[in-house]
Formats: structure tokens, sequence, C-alpha cells
């Protein structure tokens, strides 16, 4: 989903009230007693059911596979992504990157890390899967109407500009923590509601302890913040363990304490009902 090059911009609208919006479940696909799959029921779908039907997705650099899958009585997509390049130098667009990374291992990661901070809602559900020979990650397929990019083309403006807000606020946050260098429009699904997704981590988890925009952390989700407040570097170690390097977890928690102080900051400026919500 890499199709559009600039920056991911998030515009927000001006709103006036402050209540809290409960995270969203986007999980379409049944049981066999009609309930709701949770997440480690997809999990265990994802790995274990049949590949039946598969199909190259034109978006993006790497083309990720939309594969259909079942097991007799779940019939439903994923996408697979197997790229895994690593370049002691790469030249992206005239911008010169050291110890250049585009990995499936950081589509995982980032999903364990939202789990690990309550974001596992906008995230699909990742987990490690081998098809055709190759070793990659394979996501939930989720029901969305369209990513952000046609929405920004169509200038379409969300009917709840309260939700909205809210919700790219906590993307923003997530998107700081696993400091992605590649993030833009196409990787933000809308669903039929209007609940806001985020896909495609593969150029994440730079080593950097700095982070990438300071100016994109405004306000942040109360239980959010209370979980990176929590986040110890030995869970994210452990959670990661197969797919980040000790650097790479390193400037995960350098960047959460960054975070973290920021909105303590601001916190001490404005007021707690101006930052968090």
């Amino acid at each position: 989903m890499r199709e559009l090059s600039r920056r991911l911009v998030l515009p927000l609208f001006i709103v006036l009230t402050c209540s809290i919006i409960p995270l969203s479940t986007p999980w379409k696909a049944l049981a066999a007693d009609d309930q709701p799959l949770n997440k480690e029921q997809m999990k265990q779908f994802l790995q274990t059911a049949d590949i039946v039907k598969s199909k190259q997705s034109g978006k993006g650099v790497t083309h990720p596979w939309r594969l259909t899958l079942s097991n007799g009585t779940i019939t439903h997509d994923a996408s697979f992504q197997a790229v895994d390049e690593r370049k002691p130098k790469m030249d992206l667009n005239g911008k010169i990157e050291l110890d250049f990374v585009d990995s499936y291992k950081y589509n995982i990661a980032a999903y364990q890390i939202a789990e690990l901070v309550g974001l596992d809602s906008m995230v699909p559900v990742y987990v490690e899967r081998k098809w055709q020979g190759k070793t990659g990650s394979l996501s939930w397929w989720l029901p969305v109407k369209m990513d952000d990019a046609e929405r920004f083309e169509k200038k379409i403006e969300p009917p709840d500009g309260d939700k909205w807000n809210k919700q790219m606020f906590r993307i923003r946050v997530f998107d700081e923590l696993v400091y992605d260098t590649d993030p833009n429009l196409t990787n933000v699904l809308i669903g039929e509601d209007w609940s806001v997704y985020r896909v495609d981590f593969s150029r994440a988890f730079r080593k950097s302890k700095d982070l990438r925009g300071e100016k994109n952390l405004v306000k942040c989700d109360r239980q959010l913040f209370e979980k990176l407040k929590a986040l110890k570097a030995d869970e994210v170690a452990e959670k990661t363990r197969r797919y980040l390097t000790k650097d790479e977890i390193n400037g995960v928690m350098a960047r959460r304490d960054k975070i973290v102080a920021k909105f303590q900051s601001m916190i001490a400026q404005k007021g707690e009902k101006e930052i968090l919500y």
C-alpha cells in the first residue's frame, strides 16, 4: 500500500464535544455458533486455514497478495506480504537512508505492540505464515469502503468530526511510537461506520530514539496514555523477540519516553482536560 509517496497527512476537524469514543471492532467473520471470532480465533484461522484462492494486488511497491482462506466452516480473505529487504544504504527518491529495512516482520511487531498499548482494534491481526515457499505476514482482511487517499481526493468529510479526530490522534501517537518512515494515506483504511484502521508497517521500527514529528502529538486517549506510561522494555522484547532487534526495541522505548514527556508537558501547561480524552 505504498502507491502514494507523500507523507501521511491526517486532517482534523474542529469539534466541541469531548466524550470518550470506544474503540470499535471490525471483525466480521463468524464462528460455527454465529458469534464473531475473537483475536485468538482469528490468529488460529490465519495460521491453519487452507488457502483456496489468490490474487496479487496492484497497489504499493511490494504488491501484496489477497488470499482467500477456508477451514470448511469459515471463509475469509487475508493480505500476504513477504518483503524482507535489507540494505546498508538506500536511495529513496534522492533521500539516502542508511541501514534500510523493508520487512514483513515489522507488520507483526506493530500488531503485537498495538496489543500492548490497547490499539489492536485499530490494527488488523497479523501472523507469520509460509505460502508458496515464502515466509511473510498474513493479516485479517478488513471490511472497508475506502482508504484515506480516496477520501482526501474526493474531499469527503467524516460524518462525525469528533470521532474522526480522536481516531486520528491515536494513530498519530502510534505512528510516532513505531517510527514508520513511509506513512501515507493508502495505509489508513476507513470502515463502513467510519472506524479507522492503520495497516502496513514494513518500513517502521527504525533505531532512532527521536520522534519523527513531535508536532503530530496534539491530544491523547487517556487509556492509551496510561498504557504507554506502564509499557516496559522486557514485555516489548518478549512480545517481539522474533521480529525486533535489541536496538529497535531500545528505539521504541526511547520514543515512548519522549511521547509521554511531551504529553506531560502539555498537560502541565494547558491542563489535563485539554490534552487527554
